[in-house]
């Protein structure tokens, strides 16, 4: 790094519980830490996406305690143990970036953070790049907050949506001023969306200096600010997990959608395309993985036990079992060692329901 370059890190949000993955995503081994879409887990492919523009050494994950022993276990040598920044409960995204904000701001003065989801799927590795640096050089040149917008290919009810101006920054420019986010439309909204070309999916990356980010939140979340401010001197020494541990459960639950993004004046936005795939339920796998003739994914068995099935999700898990399946349709069906689930696709999406009801009747051993 020149003396006059500003310091690049990535940020990886890896804290959350991943319940649509299970019966494989556990509360102490959550999607992010399990193999789903590539030949190593989730947060180190996610690593592997950016590694031509950020260092692995530069790369900081903020997860929960349940998960920081594991994470330890499983993360790149090269990622420093000290950059596992562990939250003592779960608040949402807002105290998750502004803990990591101020830790850029005591450890480099100021730098430059692409904050990213731990759990997303992508196929085309030089455009991510390429994309990544121009919203880096953004962030950097117009002291702006910077988010990554995905063109949809097909009207998404499940992904958030973003609102963008139909003219660049600046002629000839890829960057766009940001109207708005929306919220998960119904299909109908949806379809609109996607036919009036004005509109992207949310990914959830963000890229902007640790201090416009901190000035957002002294603006927006001023109470938050000032109870992470008030433990500033203490990050990075032997004092800091005792006082996030203190102040922490204080602070609002809220995300930075909300608590942020909805309220910034003057956000930029790049609208791209590189193969994103949020994996954000079973029926996700089908746009990562091969498909056999007949529209099947089989992952983990060699797929010899299906008869006469149809667009159907095959993962097994479980190391040992045989699994025989015929006439399946839009099916998804997915073995562990202790756990089987059968859903249809139209379905996947209430397989948190399924983590709900085992918490309430008392199976702590499956969760």
């Amino acid at each position: 790094m020149l003396d006059n370059e500003i310091k690049k890190v990535a940020v990886i949000m890896a804290g959350g519980g991943g319940t649509r993955f299970w019966p494989v995503s556990r509360m102490t081994t959550p999607k992010q830490l399990a193999k789903l879409t590539g030949n190593d887990v989730m947060i180190n492919e996610t690593v592997k996406h950016y590694e031509g523009v950020i260092n692995r050494e530069d790369t900081f994950i903020v997860t929960n305690r349940m998960q920081a022993d594991l994470m330890d276990k499983v993360l790149f040598n090269e990622i420093d143990r000290k950059h596992i920044l562990v939250e003592p409960v779960q608040r949402n995204t807002a105290p998750c970036i502004i803990y990591a904000a101020m830790t850029m701001k005591k450890l480099y003065g100021d730098a430059l953070m692409a904050v990213l989801p731990a759990d997303h799927h992508i196929s085309d590795i030089r455009e991510y790049e390429r994309v990544l640096k121009l919203a880096f050089k953004t962030a950097d040149e117009k002291n702006k907050i910077v988010t990554i917008g995905i063109w949809p290919t097909f009207p998404s009810t499940g992904y958030g949506y973003i609102r963008f101006s139909t003219n660049p920054i600046e002629q000839g420019s890829e960057v766009y001023h940001l109207r708005r986010f929306v919220e998960k439309p119904k299909v109908e909204i949806a379809k609109e969306y996607l036919n009036s070309g004005k509109y992207l999916w949310n990914s959830g990356m963000f890229i902007w200096k640790a201090s416009v980010i901190l000035d957002c939140f002294k603006k927006y979340l001023p109470e938050m600010y000032s109870a992470m401010e008030a433990i500033y001197d203490k990050l990075g020494t032997d004092e800091e997990t005792a006082a996030i541990e203190e102040v922490y459960p204080t602070l609002e639950k809220i995300s930075i959608d909300y608590g942020i993004m909805e309220k910034a004046e003057d956000v930029f936005c790049i609208p791209a395309e590189f193969g994103w795939n949020d994996v954000g339920s079973w029926d996700a796998l089908d746009n990562v993985f091969e498909r056999t003739e007949e529209g099947n994914v089989v992952i983990g068995n060699d797929g010899n036990g299906m008869i006469d099935c149809k667009n159907s999700v095959i993962f097994d898990n479980s190391g040992d079992k045989f699994i025989a399946t015929i006439g399946l349709e839009n099916i998804v069906v997915v073995q562990t060692k202790d756990a089987i689930l059968v859903s249809s696709k139209d379905k996947v999406q209430d397989v948190k329901n399924i983590v709900e009801r085992l918490k309430d009747i008392g199976r702590e051993d499956l969760l």
